[in-house]
């Protein structure tokens, strides 16, 4: 048999399909960086609250669907310069798991600390992050 290069002709995307077709898109994560926008979702006053986090969001109806923005904000309330950093650590890592997978595209999302941030189990965090999802009709269905 004559040894063939490259992958076999049926793993290859067909010429009348898309190769995302039926498949299971992940969102696109873009960060918020200035003020203006994080005043933005936070006056479309879209919010809610659990012991561990805060989620702010706002639709974009000029938005590409297959990508969010997203932010982390933490005062100073929260506590000093290094639990803050390790509560925006966590809610990055929980953003990359939870949001690309299962949030609605097209809309802005500002995470916001709370004193429980640091502290909380990661499994009590990702649990917030999807009720507080479900909760301001957001979350879309996973892959199964």
């Amino acid at each position: 048999m004559p040894a063939i290069d490259g992958p076999a002709l049926t793993d290859l995307p067909q010429p009348h399909e898309r190769p995302d077709q039926g498949a299971f898109v992940r969102l696109r994560l873009v960060r918020l960086k200035t003020r203006q926008e994080f005043l933005a979702v936070a006056g479309a006053r879209r919010k809610f609250t659990t012991p561990g986090l805060m989620l702010q969001a706002m639709a974009r109806a000029d938005a590409d669907t297959a990508e969010a923005r997203v932010g982390f904000t933490a005062s100073r309330k929260v506590g000093n310069a290094v639990v803050r950093n390790r509560s925006k650590r966590r809610l990055r890592a929980l953003a990359a798991e939870i949001l690309s997978a299962r949030a609605a595209g097209a809309t802005d999302y500002v995470l916001v600390c709370r004193q429980e941030t640091a502290v909380r189990p990661f499994d009590e965090l990702r649990r917030d992050l999807t009720t507080a999802l479900g909760r301001l009709k957001l979350l879309r269905d996973a892959a199964p």
